[in-house]
């Protein structure tokens, strides 16, 4: 698609469906105007995604508001957006979605490993270190804390399904009984962010759509876990870095290597090739991948879905789907 045809395309999709009034207004209006789109095309392609300029417009203060108030601003900021777009890449980190592959990740045999590709900050390397609360169809909540008591970091989750495959069949609430046993974790990103970078942490939080504060509060409480005990994060390509991860990982371990909103970026070479060493690893060191992606990304996952999906996120284990989750972890539907 062309850029016009990106950012109609986001307003109509995500920021209509993810709940940004603000966000769906900008799109439309970039969509409509041939100057500010002008200057998007001078970037790269990959620089010119709806989120990325967004968050960086904001990060260089652009005002609140209606598009005709931002592209006033954005025309005469240009040059620092620019500088900040071209530096920067969409490096969302979403601790909530942990709670939308806890279900999943507490049904496989522990100790884990957990690698994660396109770890950002590292948020979603602590799904251990977070309390959560399931809310089932019926109404009835169900907390669950980490085993040395709850966590400054609570993620509501509505969930629904049946219990995961690989538990005791004495099992009847898709809620796991526990958190999963993770007992050595690290990521790979192209460029590994810090939370006690104060930089860092401004660049995550400008990258939370403008309507959604509690998801910024999530996040500064997330960070604080994180910054007490930072992990390893390995500046590397995925394609090329995540089997030398596995390689480091404890060998008594399960080596769980997990992804969320990256593969998206991938070419479809890139895609097949990274495919191709999840099945390489899965064989040869018995590695568990878990995908957390767009219904689009995978199109072997999404086809596997039943008649009556109507997917945002698809959850996979190695291949096969397992749950419906909303990107920004606020329900999960176990297949």
């Amino acid at each position: 698609m062309d850029t016009a045809a990106v950012y109609a395309h986001f307003a109509g999709s995500q920021a209509r469906n993810g709940g940004s009034p603000t966000y769906e207004d900008w799109a439309l209006g970039v969509a409509a105007d041939d100057d500010v789109r002008a200057l998007l095309d001078t970037l790269p392609e990959p620089k010119r995604q709806p989120n990325l300029l967004f968050a960086a417009a904001r990060l260089a203060g652009a005002p609140s508001g209606r598009w005709a108030a931002v592209r006033t601003w954005l025309l005469t900021a240009w040059p620092d957006v620019e500088r900040e777009m071209r530096a920067r890449a969409t490096q969302t980190n979403e601790p909530r979605r942990c709670a939308t592959l806890v279900p999943t990740l507490a049904a496989i045999d522990g100790p884990v490993a957990l690698v994660e590709v396109g770890a950002s900050a590292g948020l979603c390397l602590y799904p251990d270190r977070y309390s959560y609360l399931y809310t089932s169809p019926d109404g009835v909540r169900t907390r669950l804390d980490p085993a040395d008591g709850p966590s400054e970091v609570l993620l509501p989750c509505d969930i629904e399904g049946p219990v995961p495959a690989g538990l005791p069949s004495a099992v009847t609430s898709p809620v796991p009984a526990r958190l999963p046993d993770i007992v050595w974790r690290a990521g790979i990103d192209l460029n590994p962010l810090d939370v006690r970078d104060p930089g860092d942490l401004a660049w995550l939080e400008a990258l939370v759509w403008p309507e959604h504060a509690d998801r910024v509060e999530t996040l500064r409480a997330a960070a604080r876990v994180v910054a007490a005990d930072p992990p390893r994060l390995v500046r590397a390509d995925l394609l090329t870095g995540v089997a030398d991860l596995v390689a480091a990982a404890p060998a008594e371990a399960t080596v769980v290597v997990q992804s969320s909103a990256v593969l998206y970026y991938l070419t479809p070479a890139e895609l097949a090739q990274f495919t191709a060493t999840m099945e390489h690893l899965r064989r040869t060191r018995g590695v568990v991948w878990l995908s957390n992606e767009g219904w689009t990304v995978l199109p072997d996952v999404a086809r596997k879905l039943p008649a009556d999906a109507d997917p945002q996120f698809i959850l996979a284990r190695d291949g096969e789907p397992v749950a419906l989750t909303d990107p920004h972890g606020r329900s999960v539907r176990l297949l």
